[in-house]
């Protein structure tokens, strides 16, 4: 038997030294973040905007929706623009025009060359950095201070109610009055000039290279592709073929290794639940039903991008608007799918162990109600402050912060880390016997307590923002909780639950599992930490973001390449054994997240993560077809399998109704698909299309997000939603079957003795 020390060790090292490197990165990106002047003044010296409004600008904008409303530098939703590269190309335009203008009223023929020189003009003009960083001040021409009123002027009647702007609003989902207050107004033109002049701004002692790389893509002021990203991405790619072939090589050479002996019965069978196993029940049916709820407010947000203010006719968005409806949808799916983990972590604790703690079942129950006020508060306030425009900061504290992914206010925030924190409390007071104890499954057993404090602690870094700070270092500690956090701990304490379950039923050897379990988190670690950073290449962080970003996320991808084999391997091997026939679709859920962690993590996430395909891409529907297919494809279907597991233990064997099991799980899986394939992919490369040629301003503009093409594809989402809806609705009356009549304490004992930690 090899020892695992060592791979401990690598473990830890590759932590410490991943941490340090983005700890590092971050401080340098505090430092080297595009400047907030304190005054934007015109060549007669009229203050167009304060740095006081343009933090303003920053709050207003988040109030309003943030990144459910659009984006800025790429980042949020998809029908609304991206308003930094919207801003560029307006005032890029209005001042050719003003330029123009000059020429003509010069009496100076306008042909072919005084057109090319008005063209550089303004690319020099708004290209060259005017920031003083004695005075604070940036200062421009009377022509570009013009160009500035009229774009400011523009976005005033947009998020105002100005009714020549209905049919714009309409297209872009956007309801009217959506900053009610004129001063707020202004401030949200003062943050948009602010984003669009950090992404044309040469930096500081560079030439033709702006704060955010030259994002996003835009001919008339000279944004093209940095020479880094280019030169990054095919490093990228080459160390991915290196990271496979490597990869492979090694897991060859484990091939030698005899399967593990599966046991004549089931070893489970005989498992007596505890109470505060039994008291995990409520947690799995409320999973179901915020399930159903995302899949509703997926449908309606979907279709807003064809309607815009309407479902099929009825004017929704006066009490459900856009930006709710994405909120919901997204924060939701986070919701349920964290909700699966954390219960099964709580059943599956007294399971090892053998022992339930005092007050236990006290503790589960006070953790579930904890939750659902979190759920239910803060789905509630988000609802009522977007719809009542109460103001930036209920926004923050109570509200929608417009963040994605991470919308809920600062107070329900605080509440869910206390929540995750007595989690963990109540997970390593159960596992601490089994970790007391030497076993053949400790090592299993100490990376999921340690996975769990990870997930309970790193939670904090949602606290790390302000209302004022810096919108760089906003992304910068987002990614952290959605990426570390999301796709980080969590994946690496369900992975540990699933490599326990298997162990414990025999179709894993402990040893084995332990090696691989260790051996994978250190290569999706070393990759994922530092891979972190592909989603900051253009938010105004420096050139060294992209190189280690590039290089790191490439070797994130490599891991996920074998886990849909080993999973598929396991089914194989359980096909065989007749009592595992109960388990059939827990095992098949896992090897659908083998399948999806190597198209829609693998694939698809690869194919948006190159500098060089993420520049044309940002903010565009290929982002989104990675995102459903990773997001429900891979964690959604751990989620399922994981409770599936569960409730197999909870229930009397004779009360599954595994006839709606089959339907859900392949109704689910090819809706995603049809989603995915049929619609989110072939959208995104159209707008990448026009994205290349024309532009990001173009591809997020109203003529491609409705033209003919852009509309069928989203009335193409519509048989995949109703194939994908339809597997929840077997899943939840599988769920409902199970109350059918009183629940045994006991399951069946068939001779077995209660699992315990091997």
């Amino acid at each position: 038997m090899k020892s695992t020390k060592r791979l401990w060790r690598w473990l830890g090292l590759i932590f410490v030294l991943s941490f340090g490197a983005l700890g590092y990165l971050g401080w340098q990106i505090y430092l080297s973040a595009p400047p907030i002047p304190n005054r934007v003044v015109s060549a007669d010296g009229e203050v167009l905007f304060t740095g006081e409004q343009i933090q303003l600008g920053q709050q207003a904008w988040m109030s309003a929706g943030g990144q459910q409303l659009g984006t800025v530098w790429g980042h949020g939703a998809y029908v609304a623009p991206d308003w930094s590269a919207d801003w560029l190309h307006r005032e890029a335009v209005a001042l050719k025009a003003r330029r123009m203008a000059e020429q003509q009223q010069g009496g100076l023929a306008v042909g072919d060359a005084q057109r090319a020189a008005v063209d550089q003009g303004v690319r020099d003009e708004m290209r060259r950095n005017t920031y003083d960083e004695a005075s604070g001040e940036v200062r421009i021409t009377a022509a570009r201070a013009d160009a500035i009123r009229e774009v400011a002027s523009h976005y005033d009647s947009l998020f105002g109610s100005d009714p020549a702007l209905e049919t714009l609003r309409d297209q872009y989902a956007m309801t009217a009055d959506a900053l009610p207050v004129a001063e707020h107004r202004k401030a949200l033109a003062a943050f948009f000039f602010w984003s669009a002049w950090a992404a044309t701004t040469d930096r500081p002692g560079e030439t033709g290279l702006s704060y955010t790389s030259n994002w996003p893509h835009e001919p008339l002021v000279g944004n093209t592709m940095s020479t880094s990203a280019a030169m990054w991405s095919m490093v990228s790619v080459v160390l991915l073929l290196a990271g496979i072939a490597a990869m492979l090589w090694l897991h060859k050479g484990d091939a030698h290794e005899d399967d593990a002996q599966v046991p004549a019965a089931d070893p489970l069978l005989g498992a007596k639940a505890t109470p505060s196993m039994k008291a995990t029940r409520k947690y799995f049916f409320v999973v179901i039903g915020l399930m159903l709820l995302q899949i509703a407010m997926g449908a309606i947000t979907a279709h807003y991008a064809v309607e815009g203010q309407a479902f099929f006719g009825i004017p929704l968005a006066q009490v459900l608007p856009y930006t709710v409806s994405r909120t919901i949808h997204t924060q939701i799916g986070i919701f349920w799918i964290a909700t699966a983990w954390l219960a099964t972590g709580l059943y599956v604790a007294p399971l090892l162990s053998g022992r339930e703690p005092k007050l236990q079942k006290l503790g589960v129950d006070a953790l579930f109600w904890a939750l659902i006020v979190v759920v239910l508060g803060s789905t509630i306030t988000g609802w009522l402050g977007t719809l009542q425009h109460r103001g930036m900061d209920f926004s923050f504290w109570f509200g929608n912060q417009g963040l994605e992914f991470t919308s809920m206010g600062r107070f329900w925030q605080i509440l869910l880390f206390v929540g995750l924190l007595f989690w963990v409390f109540l997970l390593g007071r159960a596992l601490w016997p089994a970790l007391k104890k030497p076993s053949e499954t400790r090592g299993l057993i100490a990376m999921v307590f340690l996975s769990a404090t990870c997930i309970g602690g790193f939670y904090a870094t949602s606290l790390t923002w302000g209302q004022h700070t810096h919108y760089s270092m906003v992304e910068y500690w987002r990614w952290w909780l959605v990426h570390l956090w999301v796709e980080g701990f969590f994946e690496v304490f369900a992975t540990a639950v699933v490599a326990l379950i298997f162990t414990n039923l025999g179709l894993v050897r402990p040893a084995s599992a332990n090696r691989a379990i260790v051996a994978e988190t250190i290569v999706f670690l070393f990759g994922g930490i530092l891979g972190t950073l592909h989603h900051l290449y253009w938010t105004g962080t420096p050139t060294s973001v992209i190189a280690v970003g590039a290089v790191f996320s490439a070797l994130e991808v490599v891991p996920l390449t074998l886990i849909g084999l080993e999973a598929l391997q396991t089914y194989r091997r359980s096909k065989n054994v007749a009592w595992l026939g109960a388990y059939k679709w827990v095992i098949l859920s896992f090897v659908a997240v083998g399948f999806w962690n190597t198209v829609g993590a693998g694939l698809l996430g690869f194919a948006i993560n190159p500098p060089a395909s993420l520049y044309y891409v940002q903010g565009l529907n290929m982002t989104a077809a990675h995102g459903h297919a990773a997001l429900f494809g891979v964690y959604g279907m751990l989620g399922i399998g994981l409770m599936l597991f569960c409730l197999r233990g909870l229930y009397d064997r004779a009360l599954h109704a595994d006839k709606f099991l089959k339907p859900a799980f392949w109704s689910l899986n090819i809706g995603l698909a049809m989603m995915v394939f049929m619609s989110l992919l072939p959208a995104g490369i159209y707008q990448a299309y026009e994205s290349i040629t024309k532009g990001l301003w173009y591809a997020r503009s109203p003529e491609v997000i409705h033209s003919k093409l852009m509309e069928t594809l989203v009335w193409l989402r519509v048989p995949g939603d109703i194939v994908f809806a339809a597997g929840s609705v077997f899943l939840a009356v599988y769920a409902l079957c199970l109350l059918r009549r009183r629940v045994a304490d006991r399951l069946p004992a068939a001779g077995a003795a209660p699992a315990r930690g091997r």
